[in-house]
């Protein structure tokens, strides 16, 4: 008797049957100077979780970042890539000119913001999501996921800054809310009243009910949906 794997490219097929969760964790980051590494990911305000050294040529250093539920690891003798040689390593924020600013009033170096040309995915700055010609300046439309800055650490791992105000839809639980931190809470809040205070002209009068519209406005924004006028 044999049997015959079914697979389909259908998820939807698939949407009564009960997965296991794969909840990504770590990125391994190859460093030459462990300590120099520690220091500038200190420097960058991220948690330090372990520092565990076997006294036999093996130490491994975990941080996370700020609001992050996937860490990173660097340390001697974990990973055999060479150092410098990890990029394209995306940190998402919901305010790109706010997280750039508080890099660089920690001392670290830090690209302008910048967006893509559209359709143009060769040229000669560094490659990227979105191609590979840098427009100086965030996204004119300030959409979701079109404006970044980038930078590095003193190996030349290469990480982005990517600012996401609205996911696509899917990509998240439509039915529930949540903010990584008091910070994208309050930025959340921020956008919620600038489009409020659009509304509120567009009715000619006072929303006395504007907490209800604050939430429905932050649920879609961040489900996806069509945002309320």
């Amino acid at each position: 008797m044999s049997t015959k794997a079914v697979r389909t490219n259908d998820p939807s097929s698939d949407a009564g049957v009960a997965r296991v969760d794969m909840k990504f964790e770590i990125v391994v980051i190859p460093v030459s100077n462990v300590d120099r590494a520690k220091e500038f990911y200190g420097r960058l305000g991220w948690r330090l979780d372990a520092d565990y050294d076997s006294g036999k040529d093996f130490r491994v250093i975990q941080v996370t970042p700020p609001g992050s539920g996937c860490s990173i690891i660097f340390g001697k003798n974990v990973t055999a890539a060479a150092p410098g040689s990890a990029q394209g390593l995306y940190l998402i924020v919901s305010d790109i000119q706010a997280a750039r600013k508080e890099l660089l009033d920690r001392g670290v170096e830090i690209s302008e913001v910048f967006h893509e040309q559209a359709g143009v995915y060769a040229g000669t700055d560094e490659p990227y999501l979105f191609g590979r010609v840098r427009v100086s300046g965030p996204d004119a439309e300030h959409r979701s996921y079109r404006s970044f800055a980038s930078f590095r650490d003193p190996d030349g791992n290469g990480w982005l800054l990517q600012e996401i105000t609205t996911r696509l839809p899917g990509r998240i639980d439509s039915a529930a809310t949540t903010f990584a931190s008091a910070n994208d809470l309050a930025s959340a809040f921020r956008r919620a009243e600038a489009a409020h205070g659009e509304h509120e002209k567009r009715t000619g009068q006072r929303d006395a009910n504007w907490p209800d519209w604050y939430a429905a406005y932050m649920v879609a924004e961040q489900s996806g949906k069509e945002l309320p006028q």
